[in-house]
C-alpha cells in the first residue's frame, strides 16, 4: 500500500522549497492565466515563464515549469493555493 493510501501525513511532494515558493509564485502568475487578460484570444502563458524566472532566478527550468504547470491547474480549477 502506498504512503498516500495509508492516510498518514507523509509529504508526497519531493521539493519542499518549490512548494514553499508556490503561493508567492501563484500571485505572480495568476494574471497570465486570466482570460480577461488575453490578447486576440491568446493567453500569455509564455510570459508567465519569463515573469517567474525573473522573480526567482535561482530556480531551475524544471522548477519553473513545475510551478507554472501547477499554477495553471489551480487557476483552471477555480481554486487558490493553500499556504
Amino acid at each position: 500500500m502506498a504512503a498516500s493510501d495509508q492516510g498518514g501525513d507523509d509529504e508526497r511532494r519531493v521539493n519542499v522549497r518549490v512548494r514553499e515558493m508556490f503561493v508567492e509564485a501563484y500571485d505572480i502568475l495568476e494574471p497570465f492565466f486570466d482570460p480577461a487578460n488575453a490578447w486576440a484570444g491568446q493567453m500569455h502563458e509564455h510570459l508567465a515563464f519569463r515573469a517567474l524566472h525573473e522573480r526567482f532566478p535561482e530556480m531551475s527550468a524544471d522548477e519553473v515549469l513545475t510551478i507554472v504547470t501547477a499554477a495553471k491547474r489551480v487557476f483552471g480549477s477555480g481554486g487558490k493555493p493553500v499556504p
